[in-house]
């Protein structure tokens, strides 16, 4: 195979620079950690499938959150070293952001898919540096052709729920395209970010939707295609769920006491299946250890699957999972104007922190988007 001119394999980066802007935080904790600097170390190539990319913008999920408290350190640090080469965990200063849309400025010896000056869009997992930097680097098989119809700022707002609601929906639920059409699909918790997405997904695919929002979600809910919206302050949610037709699936965003009830919601024996995004797994692993955590959350999952799997119904978990080819369909779905981005607020770089509170604040109703590149 011919080496493509410009591709300079395993290098710091195309200028050689050693240092790049980037938000970080050096401890766990609220807002304050969050430290601006001017110093952070350049991204480099390690593997030759990676890529560095020049970000121009990222946006916040609420694992962000979750992480900037010390949220399932001790699973990701495994992650990040699992061969407990260093003596410590260092994984600050960490940045966080794991949304990116931006440009391929360099490609690893191996990357043939991508070249430098390709926009692309991608998730970064979250045992790696994040995008609220000038820079990022990642694999290849995580990154994807960003939709020719979106901004870097529409785009950025799409990978991680996009393909945390894939991974839901697809991956572990079995819909698609071709087996989708006529399926009734009750969303919980439907206008976060993952919800809309996954109303917009199943819509394309043909399902009928019920959604499961707020009063003042609903607007935009029917906007996205929901056939039945449910406002769950109106009253007694799982008696006004008993009164509608029976669900093939539903898709947990809010989890707790919802587990309870919901699936009694499901059609028994006929395959019909509930996923939940709201999982133990970190949490068992922050607080029993690697193996007691894993030990634990292993019993928990068996004993539930079997228990329901007596009842007629499939019980699930889902998580986050990269993809650069999921996100080439997600891409074709945007492109074709079947899915939208839904933005709630756009910040500035220098605004990191604020866009953190807005957040942490709830009720947002879409993503909140950082345009890492603009000037303010």
């Amino acid at each position: 195979m011919l080496q493509r001119p410009g591709v300079r394999g395993l290098r710091a980066s195309p200028r050689a620079r050693s240092a790049m802007p980037s938000w970080v935080i050096d401890r766990y904790g609220r807002n304050d950690v969050l430290r601006f600097t001017r110093d952070m170390v350049f991204p480099t190539i390690h593997f030759p499938n990676e890529v560095i990319i020049k970000v121009h913008a990222a946006s916040l999920n609420p694992i962000d959150l979750s992480m900037r408290s010390g949220y399932g350190a001790t699973a990701l640090n495994m992650k990040r070293d699992p061969l407990k080469i260093k003596s410590v965990d260092t994984e600050f200063p960490l940045t966080l952001g794991r949304d990116v849309s931006g440009v391929v400025m360099e490609c690893g010896l191996s990357v043939s898919y991508f070249k430098p000056g390709d926009e692309v869009w991608a998730a970064i997992p979250p045992w790696k540096q994040g995008t609220l930097s000038e820079f990022v680097v990642a694999s290849g098989n995580e990154v994807s052709f960003k939709p020719k119809c979106l901004s870097h700022t529409e785009a950025a707002s799409l990978p991680y729920v996009g393909l945390t609601a894939w991974s839901a929906v697809n991956q572990v639920g079995g819909l698609n395209k071709n087996n989708c059409s006529g399926k009734r699909v009750l969303i919980l918790g439907a206008s976060g970010g993952v919800g809309t997405f996954a109303v917009q997904l199943l819509k394309a695919w043909g399902a009928h939707v019920t959604a499961v929002c707020s009063h003042d979600a609903s607007a935009l809910l029917k906007k996205l295609g929901a056939d039945d919206v449910i406002d769950y302050k109106s009253g007694n949610l799982e008696e006004q769920l008993k009164t509608l037709p029976l669900f093939d699936f539903i898709l947990d965003n809010v989890g707790g006491s919802t587990e309870k009830w919901a699936l009694d919601l499901l059609k028994k024996w006929t395959g019909a299946t509930y996923v939940t995004l709201v999982t133990p797994f970190l949490i068992n692993m922050d607080k029993l250890g690697v193996a007691d955590g894993m030990l634990q959350t292993g019993v928990t999952v068996g004993s539930k699957t079997v228990k329901h799997l007596f009842k007629g119904v499939h019980y699930r978990w889902a998580f986050f999972m990269p993809s650069g080819p999921s996100l080439d369909e997600i891409a074709e779905l945007v492109d074709s104007g079947k899915i939208q981005p839904v933005i709630d607020e756009v910040f500035s770089f220098s605004e990191v922190p604020k866009a953190f509170l807005k957040l942490e604040g709830g009720h947002a109703r879409g993503k909140t988007v950082i345009d890492v590149i603009s000037n303010k």
